[in-house]
């Protein structure tokens, strides 16, 4: 059984859907979506809008390096360099999704879910985003959420709608 918190947030992420879906439509755009620690959860929270095709390009689930990679065209580079989880991958992932789909606008995460995998400087929890649009500069955020690896993750569905939100306003 759901606790209400987890009711509260998943009607929170409908409702950011439904007003991402109407700005999205409203000014003609097309989204895609560069995923790797929600696993595919913002692309299934888009699509499970009935309608979305109108506005949903694509949902790319690039988990490991060469995902990023050949999917998204990230260099080998810049993973080892900075790893998988920063600000220069995460804005990497957004532009490969803009360059690689028809979407006019994208949003990228990539983060540690836990439980495992945290590290000084980054621990479970800690998120990257990004947002795109071929208009304009890549806009990157960091946040460090806390809970189980279930609830990190619907945390990090609400933080990526609700910043591309504002970069739609």
């Amino acid at each position: 059984m759901k606790s209400q918190e987890e009711g509260q947030l998943e009607e929170l992420i409908k409702q950011r859907v439904a007003q991402v879906a109407e700005r999205l439509t409203a000014k003609g755009l097309l989204l895609s979506c560069a995923e790797s620690c929600t696993g595919g959860w913002i692309s299934k929270c888009c699509t499970d809008l009935a309608g979305s095709s109108a506005w949903f390009d694509a949902g790319l689930v690039t988990y490991s390096y060469p995902a990023k990679t050949g999917l998204l065209g990230v260099t080998e580079e810049r993973l080892q360099q900075f790893g998988a989880v920063s600000r220069e991958v995460v804005s990497d992932m957004a532009v490969g999704a803009l360059q690689r789909t028809a979407a006019t606008v994208s949003l990228a995460v990539t983060g540690i879910a836990g439980p495992g995998g945290g590290m000084v400087g980054k621990p479970v929890g800690t998120v990257w985003f990004a947002w795109a649009t071929d208009q304009s500069e890549v806009e990157t955020e960091v946040q460090v959420f806390s809970g189980n690896r279930e609830e990190i993750r619907k945390q990090t569905v609400l933080f990526a709608l609700t910043g591309l939100l504002k970069k739609l306003a």
